[in-house]
């Protein structure tokens, strides 16, 4: 299958606030997708939103931040090594328009063991950043591992990250771990843009739904985190069967009802995002009333 034409962003995008010291000075937004449950589908989720944003226009990157257990490479079907054309940068693989880096891609042995401690996990996701030539995008879309260790927490530190993607379960032994990546990112000021509840039905061969882990979890999180429900995407076995042959759903399937739903998440994304970069461009409000009991001051409102 051919990879997607590159078109024109569907619009002018408002952009992070970016700092001085900022690893991605030229990406608008930055985009984690992370839960605290191993299992709940972060990949499926962070390839499909990255080429549904790709496929409406906006010039994407995604980023395997899971050191340990890269899948991207297998989802997206790439092969190869990265290759630095000035010696300083790496240039970033790409496919279906968008641009790629993991560690998969540097590994001799696809089914090796990354045994490294943190110090070098932090060097690696900081070279990821800083020394991969994204160029301009408009998102980076990163997909993190499961947990609340060290990649969120390098993150947190070195990048101003427009906001985090949630991804549950209806269960509760998912949304159990997940409110503690929620818990985590209010501590480390990551915006939680919204949550998705993944695998939230499944419709047999005769028409009839199944909610085979139970409903209602992703709105639960949702509530927890203050956070919209993004959308619910079906457990759909063409999201599997297409990720293991290296085409995310959205692009082999666009009508498949998984594919739909991760386009209609994608453009919930994208607003939520505006949104955020409006409140950051918005700076902060003058209580101009003079303040109670006498007391003239201008306070700062947050």
């Amino acid at each position: 299958m051919s990879d997607v034409e590159a078109k024109n962003p569907p619009r002018d995008l408002p952009a992070r606030a970016v700092g001085p010291d900022d690893p991605l000075p030229h990406v608008k937004h930055v985009v984690l997708v992370m839960s605290g449950k191993g299992g709940v589908g972060k990949s499926s989720v962070a390839c499909n939103l990255a080429m549904a944003l790709a496929r409406s226009g906006w010039r994407t990157g995604l980023l395997d931040a899971d050191i340990y257990g890269p899948s991207i490479p297998t989802m997206l079907g790439v092969t190869g090594r990265p290759v630095s054309a000035d010696g300083k940068t790496i240039e970033p693989l790409a496919r279906f328009g968008i641009k790629l880096m993991s560690i998969g891609f540097l590994l001799e042995d696809p089914k090796a063991a990354v045994i490294w401690r943190g110090p070098m996990l932090h060097g690696a996701l900081q070279q990821f950043m800083q020394d991969v030539a994204w160029g301009d995008l408009d998102f980076l879309v990163m997909d993190l591992p499961p947990g609340t260790g060290d990649v969120a927490l390098t993150l947190s530190q070195r990048v101003k990250v427009t906001g985090a993607v949630m991804v549950t379960t209806p269960q509760a032994v998912a949304t159990d771990d997940v409110y503690k990546s929620v818990s985590m990112c209010k501590k480390v000021d990551i915006p939680i843009l919204g949550v998705v509840e993944n695998m939230s039905w499944f419709i047999d061969s005769a028409g009839v739904r199944h909610e085979l882990f139970g409903k209602g979890g992703g709105q639960v999180v949702a509530d927890f985190a203050g956070a919209p429900l993004l959308g619910q995407v079906p457990l759909d076995p063409s999201v599997r069967e297409w990720g293991d042959k290296g085409t995310p759903v959205v692009q082999a399937s666009p009508q498949a009802e998984a594919a739909k739903a991760f386009a209609a998440i994608a453009e919930r994304v994208v607003e939520q995002c505006e949104a955020a970069a409006g409140e950051d461009d918005a700076g902060p409000t003058i209580d101009r009333s003079g303040g109670t009991g006498g007391k003239k001051r201008l306070p700062v409102a947050k």
